[in-house]
C-alpha cells in the first residue's frame, strides 16, 4: 500500500522590522513546537493561494495569494511518508494575529529573527532556513530544498 504525500505551505510573515509571526505549536499527540503559519494544500490551489487561505484561517490575517511568494520546495520523509512544503514568503503585515484554531495554536507573536525560540516544528525550522541564509541548518538526512529561481 503506498502512503500518500503530504502537501502543505509554511508562511513566513515577516513585520518589516526584523521581526517573524510564529506561533505556539500545540497540535494533540505532539510535541510542543514553535511554528510559522501553514497547513496543507487543498485540491486545485497553488502554494499561494494554500498560503493567503492558511494564514486567515489560522490567524485572521488576510492578505492577498497574489502577493505571496514561492521561495523553495522542501522535501522531507520525517512522517515516513513524503512531505513536500512549499516555503511562502508574505508581504510585511503588523496586522492582529488571532488564536482562531486553540486546539493547535497556543498563540501568535511576533519575535526577532536573532531570537526565534526552540523547539522549533521541522518544517517551519526548513522554511525559515530558505529565507535566512545565515541560519544554520536544520536540515535532517533525507531532506532536500528546491530553491526557485525567480
Amino acid at each position: 500500500m503506498t502512503t500518500a504525500p503530504l502537501l502543505g505551505a509554511g508562511i513566513i510573515v515577516p513585520t518589516g522590522d526584523g521581526r517573524v509571526l510564529i506561533g505556539r505549536r500545540t497540535t494533540a499527540g505532539e510535541p510542543p513546537t514553535w511554528s510559522l503559519p501553514g497547513g496543507k494544500v487543498d485540491p486545485g490551489e497553488s502554494f499561494e493561494q494554500t498560503a493567503a487561505r492558511e494564514l486567515a484561517e489560522e490567524t485572521g490575517i488576510v492578505l492577498p495569494a497574489e502577493e505571496m511568494r514561492v521561495l523553495a520546495l522542501l522535501l522531507d520523509h520525517e512522517l515516513g511518508r513524503p512531505r513536500l512544503t512549499a516555503a511562502v514568503l508574505a508581504p510585511p503585515s503588523l496586522a492582529e494575529a488571532v488564536v482562531t484554531e486553540p486546539h493547535a495554536c497556543g498563540g501568535w507573536e511576533r519575535v526577532a529573527l536573532d531570537a526565534l525560540p526552540e523547539p522549533m516544528f521541522y518544517p517551519s525550522s526548513l522554511v525559515l532556513g530558505s529565507w535566512l541564509p545565515e541560519r544554520p541548518s536544520a536540515a535532517r538526512a533525507g531532506t532536500t530544498g528546491y530553491p526557485v529561481a525567480r
